[in-house]
């Protein structure tokens, strides 16, 4: 009996390969406006990997450039492999890789629009390195006291419920 092929639909989804958030900006939402998000894989040494399987990474500097049709992230700081011999440096630029129409987008965004492209998230999907990138505008001080209000009141309205469901 010959095997039969997987059909699209019938492909395992991507969650049963153990999808692993590395690290997150929480910087990022506070400091900008978000909008668009973009998917990216990232081109790493061995030990970058190494590393970031230990959930060692930190993306609070972390923006994206683009250079000759080529988005680099640069800023985010992947500590060396303790115990080697040869490693890599920690905050080296690294390459992006998107697709073409992203790309363009990512730079219409950045020099007509004065935005930033700036690094939110970093996880594992699939087995690979995935970096997740927002196009950003930067938030005036009174929006981050907007932001701070919103925030509290949010946990308040939370803490209420959260009470109510006890008192029963």
């Amino acid at each position: 009996m010959g095997k039969r092929k997987r059909k699209k639909e019938e492909a395992p989804p991507v969650e049963q390969f153990g999808d692993k958030l590395v690290a997150r900006n929480r910087r990022a939402s506070f400091n900008y406006e978000l909008s668009e998000r973009f998917e990216a894989g990232m081109v790493l040494v061995g030990s970058e990997v190494k590393v970031l399987r230990q959930t060692a990474a930190d993306l609070t500097e972390a923006y994206c450039a683009v250079r000759r049709n080529e988005v680099w992230l640069l800023g985010l700081n992947i500590p060396e492999l303790q115990g080697t011999a040869w490693g890599h440096q920690p905050k080296r630029p690294r390459k992006l890789l998107l697709h073409r129409h992203e790309i363009e987008q990512i730079q219409r965004a950045v020099d007509r629009q004065g935005m930033t492209a700036v690094a939110t998230r970093l996880y594992f999907r699939g087995g690979r390195a995935k970096i997740e990138i927002a196009l950003a505008r930067g938030k005036r001080q009174a929006d981050k006291r907007e932001t701070i209000k919103q925030r509290e009141a949010d946990r308040e309205a939370q803490a209420a419920i959260a009470r109510g469901r006890d008192e029963r």
